[in-house]
């Protein structure tokens, strides 16, 4: 069942933020292989902030999965509720994602979020926790490795290796354009790591960093000036 109300409990402080994290974490699905690539909707999310304002804008970009043309898009901006805590960003994000996935008639189909799925020290990244609280499949497809290790992918597109917490894989450094810096791919919720690897080189077919991100990037970026004038 998908929902984009936000919990009546929604926490605001860290400890109450971990003990939600430490609940819904149980509920992420993996085993799920998720929709095939190229196939059905895939949205795009980011967020961009205004620290001094304490000013968050959220943005959601539907693209046709195979052309990667726009269906639709909407924004949301809101009000920071929620302090700055490395492994907590999730709680000052989804409220606005959630406002802006509201805005849409299309169906999202499969999320993508510039950032991490259960490649998180606890496992439950943003994509991971939007995906809980959604329904909805998602992965997240990152610019850094966050605080993981991985050896570096052979240079031809294409090329993957695991994103390890000491022995663990919590997600896979992919080679989107030959030579160029690897993106980072993790899975967040009914989606397999395989399958959102194969989505990520769908979404790359130019450039390093995904169709998705850079679309939602741009129009979150454009929303939060438009707001803060």
């Amino acid at each position: 069942m998908i929902s984009y109300t936000l919990p009546a409990d929604w926490p605001t402080d860290e400890k109450a933020a971990r003990a939600v994290q430490d609940e819904l974490r149980t509920r992420v699905v993996l085993d799920e292989p998720g929709p095939p690539p190229g196939t059905g909707h895939v949205t795009g999310v980011d967020v961009a902030y205004d620290d001094e304002r304490d000013i968050v804008a959220a943005a959601v970009v539907v693209l046709d999965a195979a052309t990667l043309d726009v269906v639709e898009e909407a924004t949301a901006v809101g009000t920071v509720a929620f302090p700055y805590i490395p492994g907590l960003l999730a709680f000052r994000e989804i409220p606005a994602v959630l406002t802006a996935l509201r805005r849409l008639t299309a169906d999202p189909g499969l999320v993508v979020c510039d950032g991490y799925g259960v490649a998180h020290p606890r496992r439950f990244g943003l994509a991971s926790h939007l995906g809980v609280l959604t329904g909805l499949a998602t992965m997240g497809i990152a610019k850094n490795p966050f605080t993981f290790s991985y050896e570096a992918p052979a240079a031809p597109r294409g090329s993957a290796s695991p994103l390890l917490d000491g022995t663990e894989e919590v997600g896979r450094a992919l080679r989107t354009r030959e030579g160029v810096k690897p993106v980072f791919v993790s899975a967040g919720h009914r989606v397999t790591l395989d399958n959102a690897c194969a989505h990520a080189l769908r979404l790359t077919p130019r450039y390093r960093l995904p169709e998705s991100t850079r679309r939602a990037d741009a129009l979150c970026r454009s929303a939060l000036r438009e707001a803060t004038g």
